[in-house]
């Protein structure tokens, strides 16, 4: 079965309607907490402006232990970080110090440059949980003041409906605006999919997927399933069908101006930039933060290559 009209929509209910769907490589923070990285992949560099998507965890750590991710770089990106369970705290070259809980967000932009650190802890549920997305700036903002700005839950609108739970983390989705502010459209959701609910993934954005955090949905016959990123076609609504109660983040937004190239932890349009930005480190000519000595030294294996395999 193709494409259907409805609600003067097309409505594309089979697998037809995944563009493509890539499982997400396993990898390791700096710190030592397990993630899935689905993306960048060599099949698919970005969607909309979105060019990183890590999950963090699950992972069970002791009450007394934290994740520690020293002191890193970035520069041309707004890195938002989003935890379902546990907590953290930012510190930054700005002089930043941030906690962050469970349905918070934590938009940082990196601009020209900005250096920061991470510590993770578990929550009462003895878990640390969320996911960290990195966002290209727009070129007229790659070389922009870094900042850091931190929401409350209140920030995030909430559209709870026919067992469906959308949370909308940043842009506008469904009709519901985030107040978190954004450089460019995009849309960045949680949703909470109870088992036998349905989640309509509409065309508002020319570029969209989805990334199955835990649980599984099915697409037509296509079953999708935890570390699934499904990047689905352009101009048709998307049902999926919670086959188990699932958590599923959704994204995508306009493209950009033009390619994006990453290099270690720093984006831009210019592959030269990004050779600047890895002298600058290797030379500690970022901010540095208060307090803090030790620090991740950039990759010398070449310094990193221009864009991940």
């Amino acid at each position: 079965m193709g494409a259907r009209l409805q609600n003067n929509e097309v409505v594309m209910s089979e697998e037809t309607a995944l563009e493509l769907v890539l499982p997400a490589r396993s990898a390791e923070l700096p710190g030592g907490l397990a993630v899935r990285r689905a993306l960048p992949r060599r099949q698919r560099r970005m969607v909309g402006p979105f060019v990183f998507v890590d999950q963090m965890g699950p992972a069970p750590l002791a009450a007394d232990r934290e994740v520690t991710v020293l002191p890193h770089p970035h520069i041309g990106l707004s890195t938002i970080t989003y935890l379902f369970e546990g907590e953290g705290l930012h510190r930054d070259s700005l002089g930043t110090v941030q906690r962050i809980l469970p349905g918070e967000v934590n938009w940082m932009t990196a601009g020209r440059g900005i250096v920061h650190s991470e510590r993770l802890r578990a929550g009462a549920s003895g878990r640390v949980f969320g996911a960290q997305i990195w966002v290209a700036l727009p070129r007229a903002l790659e070389e922009c003041a870094p900042s850091f700005e931190h929401y409350d839950a209140a920030a995030v609108p909430v559209i709870d409906a026919d067992g469906v739970r959308t949370s909308v983390i940043a842009g506008s989705w469904s009709g519901a605006t985030s107040r978190v502010r954004v450089s460019s459209p995009l849309f960045y959701a949680e949703s909470v999919v109870a088992r036998g609910a349905t989640l309509l993934v509409a065309p508002e954005y020319p570029e969209r997927a989805l990334y199955v955090v835990e649980g599984e949905l099915r697409v037509g016959s296509r079953s999708l399933v935890a570390g699934d990123l499904a990047v689905l076609r352009s101009d048709a609504a998307v049902r999926c069908h919670g086959v188990d109660a699932a958590r599923v983040l959704l994204l995508g937004g306009a493209p950009l101006d033009e390619p994006r190239f990453i290099s270690w932890n720093f984006v831009s349009s210019s592959r030269e930039r990004l050779r600047q930005a890895a002298e600058d480190w290797r030379q500690q000519r970022f901010g540095r933060i208060d307090g803090e000595t030790a620090y991740i030294p950039l990759p010398e294996d070449g310094s990193a290559p221009v864009n991940y395999p």
